[in-house]
């Protein structure tokens, strides 16, 4: 099966590089396992099983990361999205995923302008009063060139990279059929959900690579904060923005850059350029003067609201994609990785938060079970494990209650009982746990469970205020009326069809289903048993025929006729080998 699916002249060539890095990564084992060696071999693509050197003695985290590194842009964000998924991956694998830098050589400026000036409809420095060839950051996707504007303003001008949409989708390709194989032939690993996150990757990397996408993103999330402020509650909005020219005071606290759409398109976009400290140099925040306690708070309320009121937010506010600005105003940038949350998902997240802060086990056990669905869970048993956890922090002061680790915690809980996160909340767990500490970086002392608390009742006084529900409810009611509206006529379709009798009742017994697969393989066993049996006394009777060609004395056919059947047999006792194996892995411990 992965022979036929991996074959495809496009994506052979890939396939042999991704198969040398794993084998000098010291994962031979798994490229045989998979297939891969066989389908190279029968290419011609010999691989150098060799080339394994130290780096296998390293650890398994570090060597998936170092490979994953060597492998390319692909993997580079596959393992950033793993890092994302606390809820499937212990904290060391964890911490290795996020080791994955974008950073990598600029590609040759004479493609990046030739692709420019196709993007542009003119070459950059015809566009642009000045435009610098070298790039000042180069990532695994795109690399940013500085430039500025004719009535000199500057600006950012971010490049996608030549020819990497060809070896993304090469690369998604086999991720997909390779998540498809995996889960359906390896028991241990399925309950990673291999196919769920190779989809969730497919999708965030395609939008990554739609700089338009990420220019619009940016612009909705620039529209959500006109008007904000702190002076009341950084959950609500000003009646009135600030207008330009301003004193510093009334300009806007969070900054988004400005998006020059006349320039901007899927594979280049134009953007103001961010003048202020780096996130990443405090030090320089305290010589610029500015009040980190205030910048720490500031930063926290921002993503807060993002996240329960607008339901779009950086899902990575690292320092890196952060700018402190006079008045102590924040700027985000990259809006490549970004989180959307339904409004029942938000609703859901403000009574987990709440229940958090107000040591409310019977709320957080009843949001993380309607998020872990209907799987084999022992709820009783959860629900022991999350009420001795709350109960831990009893009488703990709100000060000291470090909630992104009570979130990474209370993740752990759920990947012990072997339940995982839907995938739209997994960017929230990673962008709460960067902020907190993002936000401790600047202020040790931050007290993020005393800042969410008012922040957390604002959300919910807004999501139950009279207007918001009469808004859900007036929704309600259209959807009621149009199922009222369509019932008469889904009747008569159904009556029509119960008539004809074209009505189908499904009904799946997963343990019935088990037996007939059981029936259906034994019977399958018994049929070759018969036919090799078959073959044995044919085989037997030709060998007292005299005429006919030999083979060492022997009749030919006869020997091909052992040959036959000694192979059905070993495929037989391999079935059964396996099918015993099977049922032992499903048999639960202790029966």
């Amino acid at each position: 099966m992965l022979w036929q699916a991996m074959t495809a002249a496009r994506d052979l060539g890939r396939l042999h590089e991704i198969a040398s890095i794993l084998i000098r990564h010291g994962f031979g084992d798994v490229v045989r396992r998979l297939g891969f060696a066989h389908a190279l071999e029968r290419a011609g693509r010999a691989l150098r099983w060799s080339e394994a050197t130290e780096l296998a003695q390293l650890e398994p985290q570090a060597s998936v990361r170092r490979a994953m590194e060597e492998m390319g842009p692909t993997f580079v964000k596959l393992g950033q999205i793993l890092a994302t998924r606390v809820d499937l991956f212990d904290p060391e694998w964890i911490a290795e995923f996020t080791k994955l830098q974008d950073s990598t050589p600029a590609s040759p400026y004479p493609e990046v302008h030739q692709q420019l000036t196709e993007d542009l409809g003119a070459p950059p420095e015809e566009i642009f009063a000045a435009f610098e060839p070298e790039p000042f950051a180069a990532g695994s996707i795109a690399q940013v060139h500085l430039a500025r504007l004719e009535d000199g303003t500057e600006v950012v001008v971010k490049v996608r990279r030549p020819g990497i949409r060809v070896v993304v989708e090469a690369d998604l390709r086999w991720l997909s059929r390779l998540a498809e194989l995996i889960e359906t032939g390896n028991s241990e690993l399925r309950h990673f959900h291999w196919q769920e996150v190779v989809a969730q990757f497919t999708q965030s990397l395609r939008r990554e690579l739609d700089f338009g996408a990420e220019c619009r993103h940016a612009e909705r999330v620039a529209s959500n904060f006109a008007g904000y402020s702190d002076e009341a509650s950084p959950i609500l909005p000003l009646a009135q923005p600030a207008g330009e020219g301003e004193s510093s005071s009334l300009l806007p606290l969070i900054v988004i850059p400005k998006v020059y759409w006349q320039w901007t398109g899927e594979r280049v976009c134009v953007q103001e350029y961010i003048q202020g400290i780096s996130g990443r140099d405090v030090a320089a925040v305290d010589r610029a003067g500015l009040d980190r306690k205030v910048l720490a708070r500031r930063g926290v309320g921002a993503v807060i609201k993002m996240i329960l009121v607008d339901g779009l937010f950086h899902a990575d506010p690292h320092p890196g994609n952060l700018f402190y600005l006079p008045g102590n105003r924040i700027a985000f940038i990259d809006f490549g990785m970004i989180g959307l949350l339904g409004e029942a998902r938000r609703g859901e997240l403000i009574h987990l938060l709440l229940g958090l802060v107000q040591y409310d086990s019977a709320a957080v056990a009843g949001v993380l079970l309607d998020w872990t669905g209907e799987g084999d869970v022992n709820e009783e048993a959860l629900k022991t494990e999350i009420q001795l956890f709350v109960d831990q922090y009893l009488g703990v002061p709100l000060k000291q209650l470090k909630l992104g680790s009570m979130l990474a915690d209370l993740v752990a809980i759920l990947r012990g009982h072997r339940l995982h996160l839907p995938p739209d909340l997994a960017l929230f767990f990673k962008a709460f746990i960067t902020l907190e500490g993002t936000g401790r970086e600047l202020d040790p002392e931050l007290d993020i469970a005393g800042e969410a608390l008012p922040l957390l009742r604002d959300a919910m006084a807004i999501r139950y205020a009279p207007a918001a529900m009469a808004k859900r409810g007036w929704r309600t009611a259209i959807e009621l009326a149009s199922l009222l509206s369509n019932l008469p006529r889904d009747l008569s379709r159904l009556l029509r069809s119960a008539r004809r009798g074209k009505v189908d009742i499904h009904i799946e017994v997963a343990h019935l289903k088990h037996v007939g697969d059981q029936l259906d393989g034994a019977v399958n066993r018994l049929v070759v048993g018969i036919v090799v049996a078959a073959v044995i006394v044919g085989s037997s009777v030709v060998m007292a025929v005299s005429t006919g060609p030999t083979l060492w004395g022997v009749p030919f056919f006869s020997l091909l006729g052992f040959a036959c059947a000694t192979i059905g047999a070993i495929w037989l006792f391999s079935a059964i080998s396996r099918a015993n194996r099977a049922d032992r892995e499903r048999k639960p411990r202790g029966d």
